[in-house]
């Protein structure tokens, strides 16, 4: 009989698996993401508020086709694409385009914004995650791979600069 044995600590889990799902340890140490964001090692995960969401958002427009995920229990959707501009109306932001990513995104309840930049699987994963009131994820953008499995690396220079301009 396999029993999983539940970590004690995030930090406990991120030393078991540092390179694995955060989601995953969240659920397994029943605690919002954004605790184990901010138990990871000094650097990996830096933030800025929420309410820069749209300065945000619009850098990332110029990114070119980014991996956009949305991370439920039940689902993790992968949708590469630009992310196309939006403008605030009606209580949502709304994305205007032509591209597969689209929408309405509440931004009003988004209370913080990460760079994350860590292994995963034994490999650098870089991306910017958006975090609602809840301590969740409600998307996040990931800096692409090419067909070798590397950090594009146009992408990954424009996700270090933004991350050096905002969190200061």
């Amino acid at each position: 009989m396999n029993v999983a044995v539940k970590p004690a600590s995030v930090a406990e889990a991120l030393k078991a698996k540092p390179d694995g799902v955060l989601e995953m340890i969240a659920a397994q140490c029943g605690v919002p993401l954004r605790h184990v964001f901010d138990e990871l090692p000094h650097g990996a995960a830096l933030h800025v508020a929420g309410n820069r969401f749209e300065e945000i958002w619009q850098e990332l427009t110029k990114w070119g086709d980014v991996l956009f995920i949305v991370h439920t229990s039940d689902i993790v959707l992968e949708c590469k694409g630009l992310l196309p501009p939006g403008t605030a109306a009606q209580g949502y932001f709304n994305i205007h385009g032509d591209s597969p990513i689209g929408g309405h995104i509440k931004a009003d309840r988004c209370a913080a914004i990460y760079f994350i930049d860590r292994l995963f699987h034994g490999r650098r994963s870089c991306s910017v995650q958006f975090i609602n009131g809840d301590g969740e994820a409600m998307f996040k953008v990931f800096v692409r791979r090419d067909e070798k499995r590397e950090l594009i690396a146009d992408q990954l220079a424009l996700f270090e600069a933004l991350r050096a301009k905002t969190v200061q």
